[in-house]
């Protein structure tokens, strides 16, 4: 085998011509462009997964706004009751009438709200379409004070999610595809054809780019997939502002910090932007912090005006597209200022240095209508992906086969048991019979089953359902949920057995995402960094032992920002450490091999199937369980999933599950390396067809 790569650009000039100056400056650019490769994907994945864990690891409501109403001294007396469970869970307002309370909920200002009667009855209002996980919170907060007081409770969601999205992901998803359309293409630009950045040019085309993927997007979210219903002039409006918005923002970060300027939008559109936005998690669960950026940043503004027109006829509308309107006329006036002043300073100065000449495995095309059209595939492709695999799998969480043993003191009524039941419910779980409690709880500890539903005995006169929380937040609360009706149906106390409840350093199950996410992003980022920044450490024998120092340096990182920093893990560095090695090599060569055959573009295919398709079948995020049918076959052979149940039999299960993940690891790393072996064997080693570097000194000189 032969590892060749021709001369390039980003080799040293060394031709005739090529002055002292310029060989030190060359030298110097080589240097810079080697740290790259490590510095990039470093702070990338570093802030990304150090935002997610520190924001939702164990999210805890802290100044709910709630509003209580009712006769004077009645509320007042209910509203310090109230305070004085839980201080700084809360912050309550008493208010006159019933109908203050539910308008206050539905305009969202108050999280929930409380009327108190003068029959003895209180009536807590939530609603749902503000957020699920919020309106549980509300409940299980003030629910406690209202059983005290001798209060009979009942619950009112206002504002119920439809059938259609019934989780309310539509509108997270659709905004979170707006963000990375309004972000993504701009760094792209620079780096490949930055005369589409001068000021006259980038306004239109962003302008014409935000219509199509605006239009794109509600078209996926709305009559494709059918999760996102709305008035759809409104919705139109709502998404071409967003990613003009966005993108305006991004232009101006793109004049003052150049390539950097990715990091910092995806700093304030993703990392923060996400939790702040309110949309997947009560941004009173969440620290502090992230109030205040709800008022301002992007995504939230977004989310939050699609959530008004779809949820509550629009009211509130003003005040997010206000945010950004204003986003954007600033960011387009500082950008003329920027311009203005450089012009000043160096009137004969040009276009910024093409740093990433092709975005495919091929040379740089001498079309520059092929260019365009490659450029705008990119981010058009990932926004494509991310929106319609990762919303078409989750945004309708209903259980399809999920195993459930009944148990019973003989088999013949375990068997008439599951007989009534699958009349109500079929195709939701695959039960099963056992006549063995210690078999059953066996079988949910080892993951085999989701949950036992034990029936009375002569020994025990209530019925019994085992769940496994740390096994899957989703799932258990489905099965538990489920079987508590079942039981009032058929008349039976239910003790609920948790054999495996989740520590309070991740109350929602989500820890092990996050810390694979960290794994599964940092070996494919080395690599797409590596082939931007410097196409000669992608031959074979620089880019493996680069990939293998680096797959022994991120997984430490990542349990320091888990444990020390966030606390979201408790201790089990070695092993987490061990796995997280071979999955971030793993992901390496994946990309490798990606990259071999697409260049850059290597990035949308990686992403497709280690994220956007990796996440749904996880486990993590959501129950496979509860994803199509197609996540459960995915949900054994793809990385992600084997890098999240990794996690998760190591932090809760003592490790007994790793070793079958670990041989799907390998069987990746190997096919994959061995794919880039053979490609190199008779492609002759990575071409990277660019302009000589003679060329290069001779035009400068």
């Amino acid at each position: 085998m032969t590892d060749t790569v021709t001369t390039e650009k980003n080799d040293p000039p060394g031709g005739d011509g090529a002055t002292e100056a310029e060989l030190a400056r060359a030298r110097k650019e080589q240097i810079g462009r080697y740290v790259a490769i490590f510095v990039m994907p470093l702070l990338m994945v570093g802030m990304m997964i150090t935002g997610y864990l520190y924001a939702m690891h164990a999210p805890a409501p802290h100044d709910m706004p709630i509003a209580v109403a009712g006769s004077s001294q009645q509320a007042y007396d209910f509203a310090r009751a109230l305070e004085g469970a839980d201080p700084e869970a809360v912050d309550v307002r008493v208010v006159g009438t019933d109908e203050q309370a539910r308008d206050l909920v539905l305009s969202r200002e108050v999280a929930g709200a409380v009327s108190l009667s003068d029959a003895g009855t209180a009536a807590v209002y939530t609603a749902g379409a503000a957020g699920a996980s919020q309106s549980n919170m509300v409940t299980g907060l003030v629910a406690p004070p209202i059983i005290g007081s001798g209060l009979d409770l009942t619950v009112e969601d206002l504002a119920p999610l439809p059938d259609h999205d019934m989780a309310g992901l539509g509108v997270m998803f659709m905004a979170q595809a707006l963000m990375l359309a309004g972000y993504m293409p701009l760094s792209i630009m620079l780096s490949n054809s930055p005369e589409l950045l001068r000021f006259r040019r980038i306004v239109p085309l962003l302008a014409a780019w935000s219509v199509l993927i605006g239009t794109l997007v509600c078209v996926v979210a709305g009559p494709i997939l059918g999760a996102v219903e709305g008035p759809t002039a409104t919705l139109l409006g709502i998404s071409w502002l967003s990613i003009f918005a966005v993108g305006s923002v991004q232009l101006f970060l793109t004049r003052i910090l150049g390539p950097m300027a990715v990091l910092v939008g995806m700093l304030f559109v993703m990392v923060l932007g996400v939790p702040a936005s309110n949309l997947g998690m009560s941004i009173y669960a969440l620290p502090s912090i992230y109030v205040p950026l709800h008022g301002f940043l992007p995504t939230a503004a977004a989310g939050e005006a699609l959530r008004s027109v779809v949820y509550f006829g629009g009211d509130g509308l003003g005040g997010h597209i206000t945010v950004l309107v204003i986003g954007a006329l600033l960011a387009l006036a500082a950008t003329l200022g920027v311009d203005a002043l450089k012009r000043r300073r160096n009137p004969d100065a040009g276009d910024p240095e093409i740093t990433m000449p092709s975005l495919t495995s091929g040379p740089r095309p001498k079309s520059n209508r092929v260019r365009y059209l490659t450029l705008a595939f990119f981010p058009f492709a990932m926004v494509v992906l991310m929106l319609s695999i990762m919303l078409g799998a989750m945004y309708q969480p209903t259980p399809r086969e999920m195993p459930v043993t009944v148990v019973a003191a003989t088999t013949e009524q375990a068997e008439q048991t599951v007989a009534g039941l699958e009349q109500n419910m079929a195709g939701l779980f695959d039960l099963r019979t056992s006549d063995s409690i210690d078999d059953a709880r066996a079988a949910v500890q080892d993951r085999e089953i989701v949950a036992a539903f034990v029936l009375p005995s002569a020994t025990s006169p209530t019925a019994t359902i085992i769940t496994n929380e740390a096994a899957g937040m989703s799932q258990q609360q489905v099965v538990q949920q489920t079987f508590e009706q079942v039981a009032a149906g058929m008349q039976l106390p239910l003790v609920v057995e948790n054999i495996a409840p989740l520590p309070g350093s991740d109350t929602m199950g989500t820890v092990t995402l996050y810390v694979a996410m960290g794994w599964i992003m940092s070996g494919f980022m080395v690599v797409v960094v590596a082939g931007g920044a410097q196409p000669a450490a992608m031959v074979l024998r620089q880019i493996v032992p680069i990939s293998a120092g680096w797959a022994l340096f991120m997984p430490a990182l990542l349990w320091v920002i888990a444990d020390p920093i966030t606390g979201a893990v408790d201790g089990h560095f070695l092993p987490l450490w061990g796995v997280g090695i071979v999955a971030t090599f793993t992901t390496s060569m994946f990309t490798l091999a990606l990259h071999r055959l697409f260049g850059l573009l290597s990035v949308i295919p990686a992403v497709g199937i280690l994220m956007f398709i990796g996440v749904p079948a996880s486990n993590g995020a959501m129950s496979v369980y509860m994803t199509p049918e197609i996540f459960k076959f995915l949900h054994g052979v793809l990385p992600m999933p084997a890098a999240v149940e990794s996690v998760r039999s190591i932090l809760y299960f003592g490790g007994d599950a790793v070793g079958t993940h670990l041989i799907t690891f390998v069987i990746w790393g190997a096919v994959s390396l061995l794919f880039v072996v053979a490609f190199d064997r008779f492609r002759g080693g990575p071409q990277t067809a660019e302009e000589p570097a003679q060329e290069r000194v001779t035009e400068k000189v």
